[in-house]
């Protein structure tokens, strides 16, 4: 034997390599922060389900007065994740998709610990989860792949590897695949919307986080699709006025949420500034109780996440005339309320109830209208079509629609790109950049005087 290894002196390399603590140790640490993304995401998941659930078992459903309690508890609800997000947990408002793009670009530790910890994790899932119990218009997967990324970083530090911004590519598409179930949408994610400079010596890293994690969430609620599998199928001979009208509605539509957002955005931050507490938590007071209004009005349709509207009107069943507005209301308050929560489900909900009133026009399917609109109207809002049209083909598992939610996504793209040229969650990401550098400034400020 000692004289095979003298001979083969690559299989003796090999075997070191391997018995070596130091190659095992950052495996092991990954692989463990990979499932448990997957076995996270699952917890948080069915958490927020209860949260919806309980919402409307204490509103009702009887039309009676506790119909009109969203009137308190939403406006107090998101005061209270306002206030916990400005002061307990800074770093975890909004989506969770812009930190995450933010901490890529970041290249210190420090700076990256703002917007990417455990302690964020935490706050994140625990605030996100207050705000669905109040009837929030918001989601779970943009939280999701915050939670993911701050996992992963935290793994590479405890594991010794210095591939950071890799990892938190790596940790943000293993949030969306376990989040939707879809591991390949969390791959084209990653590719489109997380990296726009991808490096292809991240392929390995990210590949095995979605794995890892798929597997986990798959090995506790078993394999299934989002929306359950859909059984419509887009004919070209007679939708193809439906397809061109989803996408180019449903982009411009998308576009017009974006660039509302950034404005009201932009605006509320500057006038924040003066009085950054108390000011935040009247804007968020303001923007419940415009939930809170619009979901009265609306029937308790735009409570919550969507997912319950967006799946009936996927399995054939048309949403009222004007849902999409009403949801596009509630989603766009509970965005720049300042409170935590994603706008991924919201966003397909608001498409879904577009689908499925121009197909009520075109007198076409409601599913077909529906998966359609979702693609148009969600590439029209985070500009990402790719990402568009395979998360909604995963979520679906009818792969007989993939040219028609392609085309949908395409144009829902292209007319966004004519409305709105910046990218929501980039566009974002830039005041978490920002409030990075302002805090090194600020740091640096004392030491030059005292030089």
């Amino acid at each position: 034997m000692a004289g095979q290894s003298r001979k083969h002196p690559m299989l003796r390399r090999s075997r070191a390599m391997w018995a070596s603590r130091r190659v095992w140790q950052p495996r092991l640490v990954f692989w463990a922060g990979a499932i448990s993304i997957g076995l996270i995401s699952v917890l948080f998941a069915v958490l927020a389900d209860k949260a919806q659930a309980l919402f409307h078992v204490v509103i009702g459903n009887d039309g009676g007065w506790r119909f009109y309690l969203p009137l308190a508890i939403t406006p107090l609800g998101f005061v209270l994740c306002a206030w916990l997000a400005h002061a307990v947990f800074p770093g975890s408002q909004g989506s969770g998709i812009p930190q995450a793009i933010a901490a890529r670009h970041l290249r210190d530790d420090d700076d990256r610990s703002h917007i990417l910890s455990l302690r964020l994790v935490v706050g994140k899932i625990a605030l996100t989860l207050v705000g669905l119990f109040c009837g929030a218009s918001i989601g779970r997967e943009g939280p999701t792949v915050q939670v993911g990324a701050s996992l992963m970083l935290r793994a590479a530090r405890w594991g010794g590897m210095a591939q950071a911004r890799g990892l938190i590519l790596a940790g943000s598409a293993a949030g969306i695949a376990a989040a939707f179930n879809t591991p390949l949408a969390g791959i084209v994610f990653a590719i489109e919307e997380m990296g726009r400079t991808y490096e292809a010596r991240t392929n390995g890293l990210v590949l095995t986080a979605v794995i890892l994690a798929g597997l986990a969430s798959l090995g506790v609620l078993g394999n299934y699709t989002y929306f359950g599998v859909s059984k419509e199928t887009i004919s070209f001979a007679v939708d193809w006025p439906l397809v061109i009208a989803c996408g180019v509605i449903g982009g411009g539509l998308g576009a017009l949420f974006s660039l509302l957002a950034l404005k009201a955005t932009r605006r509320i931050r500057r006038w924040n500034a003066l009085q950054p507490l108390w000011r935040a938590l009247l804007v968020a007071a303001i923007c419940g109780l415009g939930v809170a209004v619009i979901g009265i009005a609306s029937g308790g349709l735009t409570f919550g996440t969507g997912y319950a509207q967006a799946r009936s009107a996927v399995e054939g069943t048309p949403l009222p005339w004007f849902f999409f507005a009403e949801k596009f209301g509630a989603g766009l308050l509970s965005m720049i309320s300042g409170i935590p929560g994603g706008i991924f489900a919201p966003s397909l909900a608001v498409g879904a109830g577009i689908g499925s009133s121009l197909g009520l026009m075109f007198g076409s399917s409601a599913g077909v209208a529906a998966l359609l609109g979702m693609a148009g109207y969600f590439a029209g809002v985070v500009q990402a079509p790719m990402t568009a049209f395979v998360i909604i083909l995963e979520m679906t598992g009818n792969h007989d629609n993939v040219i028609g939610l392609m085309l949908a996504s395409m144009l829902g793209y292209g007319t966004a790109r004519l409305i709105s040229h910046e990218p929501l969650y980039h566009a974002l990401s830039r005041v978490f950049i920002a409030e990075a550098i302002r805090r090194r400034r600020a740091e640096a400020a004392p030491e030059s005087g005292l030089g």
